[in-house]
């Protein structure tokens, strides 16, 4: 049996841009998706801070350097310009490679810059604080 895991995420990131008769997708400035290691037309979930709603997509690349984010067709209801998103993607893991797995985690500021590194403890280490980086962190790109 598999197990499905966080792979990739950037967290806090803003639309810059929304289509809603595109033809589907959410567009990624390449810089971004190589931070965290997203491939072109994967699978990805998308939630809205502010809402909470979620819908699955698939990566579509932009243009290097632009820091894209791009909500395209239907996905373009999920959020407008200037809206703050967390954008997932999950991989399937063999349960003992979960004790030692990590997921490439970035939070972006409100320019879609990369502001912080976050590394999530793997799932077989003890972590004191509730948070990664402890609460500061987080504090910090909220």
């Amino acid at each position: 049996m598999r197990i499905k895991a966080l792979k990739s995420k950037l967290h806090l990131a803003t639309i810059t841009r929304s289509d809603l008769y595109y033809h589907g997708s959410l567009t990624i400035d390449p810089d971004l998706m190589d931070a965290v290691g997203l491939l072109p037309y994967e699978s990805i979930l998308v939630s809205n801070v502010a809402t909470g709603a979620r819908a699955e997509t698939y990566v579509l690349p932009g243009a290097r350097g632009s820091a894209a984010i791009e909500m395209n067709g239907a996905m373009a209801r999920l959020g407008a310009v200037g809206d703050r998103i967390i954008v997932m993607a999950f991989g399937l893991i063999d349960p003992d490679e979960a004790a030692v797995h990590q997921p490439r985690v970035v939070a972006l500021d409100s320019q879609n810059r990369i502001s912080q590194r976050i590394d999530y403890p793997p799932a077989g280490e003890a972590c004191d604080a509730p948070f990664p980086n402890g609460r500061e962190a987080w504090d910090e790109v909220i």
